[in-house]
């Protein structure tokens, strides 16, 4: 599994694992905070994030009781205070605080269900427990469903977040999930009015993920719920256009018109790049002139065409700009694209490669350009 983050030394070191510790002792009589954290930190060079995670788990597991209720009551009681429920997105919690859920998994997920859901109800109030709800949704799906009915009327919004971010079909780095769209997007439905900023980001998430094998369902939903009028209309605003954000880049009809972004008022373009070549490590600088016979709200994107081993080629959609063209006057813009050559998403290679214009989902202008070795 590749790391989500590259932030792991800073996440899990020996204040934070100190810190950790101390949490522990103060709900753990007894509990010898300085071991642990000699324990745990030792274990940490030759692991990667997650697997840190279970290695504190594995530290902390011979110091509580066998049986699992008295283990999540110990767990419980040695959980720091909840995350501010003042706050009101971005309030994902610390990662060193995810052990409760590994071990409501480990230890709950076959003989003790509903205790082990109590423990994530409780636990991600403090750290988000988007990973570890899933083993349940796959073994008891009907029943862990249940549990999310009710808490998408909980008073903390950490737990009404749970219920859509945990259910998502593409959660990044997650385990999949056997749900259906029709098991998930009632709980959505309940969920697209909350006014909280964190969880209707992640219902637009999740719908964005649907999106990607069920685009229709998403626009007749997202317009289903404009009728309705339950979401502030800024807000719901927000969430369709991020909803819709893969759509939108395919150039979908159905998304694009629900946005107002209309495909059939012809636009002109001329793409100008500033050189011919570009070496791999620096950047594509291109400027767009852009007009219109008439007002016209633009989606602008372009797609840069990858030359790959074998005389293959890839294609990836990168957002330019969300603007208006006046009727006859026209739109100047411009672009610097960073050719990296040390991502660690996509390679690289030198050879001819192309950029492509979309405005409103439509391609309006292309070049070509060579990518040499740095």
């Amino acid at each position: 599994m590749a790391e989500p983050f590259s932030l792991k030394d800073h996440l899990f070191n020996a204040e934070s694992i100190g810190e950790l510790a101390e949490e522990y002792a103060a709900g753990l009589p007894g509990f010898d905070a300085a071991r642990f954290q000699q324990e745990t930190l030792a274990g940490f060079p030759e692991r990667a994030l997650m697997e840190r995670l279970d290695w504190i788990a594995d530290c902390l597991e011979p110091h509580l009781a066998a049986d699992f209720p008295t283990m999540a009551e110990q767990l419980e009681a040695m959980m720091p205070p909840p995350l501010d429920p003042r706050l009101r997105d971005d309030d994902f919690g610390r990662f060193i605080h995810a052990v409760p859920g590994i071990l409501a998994v480990r230890h709950g997920l076959e003989n003790h269900r509903e205790r082990a859901l109590d423990l994530i109800h409780a636990a991600t109030r403090r750290f988000s427990m988007e990973y570890y709800i899933r083993p349940f949704l796959n073994r008891w799906p009907e029943q862990t469903l249940a549990r999310l009915s009710h808490w998408v009327e909980d008073d903390n919004y950490h737990v009404r977040r749970l219920v859509s971010e945990g259910t998502r079909p593409r959660l990044p780095w997650a385990r999949a999930v056997t749900l259906t769209s029709d098991q998930t997007l009632p709980l959505l439905d309940r969920l697209h009015a909350d006014p909280t900023r964190y969880v209707s980001r992640s219902v637009a998430n999740h719908l964005n993920d649907i999106a990607k094998k069920e685009p229709d369902r998403v626009v007749n939903l997202l317009l289903g719920w404009e009728k309705s009028a339950r979401q502030d209309g800024k807000e719901l605003a927000w969430m369709t256009r991020h909803a819709l954000r893969t759509l939108i880049k395919q150039g979908d009809a159905a998304a694009l018109d629900l946005l107002g972004y209309r495909r059939d008022v012809p636009v002109t373009a001329q793409l100008t790049l500033e050189a011919q070549s570009v070496a791999i490590g620096g950047a594509l600088a291109f400027s767009l002139q852009l007009e219109a016979p008439q007002d016209l709200p633009v989606m602008v994107d372009y797609r840069l065409r990858f030359a790959r081993p074998g005389g293959k080629e890839a294609e990836k959609v990168f957002k330019l700009k969300a603007t208006q063209i006046a009727a006859g006057q026209n739109l100047s813009l411009r672009k610097s694209h960073k050719l990296k050559g040390d991502a660690t998403t996509f390679t690289l290679h030198p050879g001819k490669h192309g950029i492509i214009v979309q405005v409103n989902g439509v391609d309006v202008a292309e070049a070509q350009f060579d990518l040499t070795a740095a």
